[in-house]
């Protein structure tokens, strides 16, 4: 795969069955040699309490799984690029002890 573009979703799990958190995002990734730079915005600026939503899950902690329209998901580090809607994800390392504040959304 040298590029994706399409909508995704980020979703913030407190564990395995509880999501507290939904948000749609457009995603656009690009295969530049060894990275993938990927340019993401939320598909529409959240209402008020949305934000408060989005706000208060990045301040606890700032990943989120980004599960594609397929259902497959990555577990991403989500930081915003300081323009209303447009965020940075990096791919989290993921930890097989699984430290406090990583989620993992179930298996399908």
């Amino acid at each position: 795969m040298d590029s994706y573009e399409g909508t995704a979703t980020l979703e913030w799990w407190a564990n395995r069955s509880t999501c507290l958190g939904r948000f749609r995002v457009q995603v656009a990734v690009r295969a530049a040699g060894d990275t993938w730079p990927s340019e993401t915005t939320l598909e529409s600026l959240l209402a008020a309490e949305d934000r408060k939503s989005f706000d208060f899950l990045m301040q606890l902690d700032p990943h989120f799984t980004l599960r594609y329209d397929d259902a497959s998901t990555v577990l991403v580090k989500v930081v915003e690029a300081g323009i209303e809607g447009r965020l940075m994800l990096t791919a989290a390392e993921e930890d097989t002890a699984e430290p406090t504040g990583t989620r993992h959304a179930p298996r399908q």
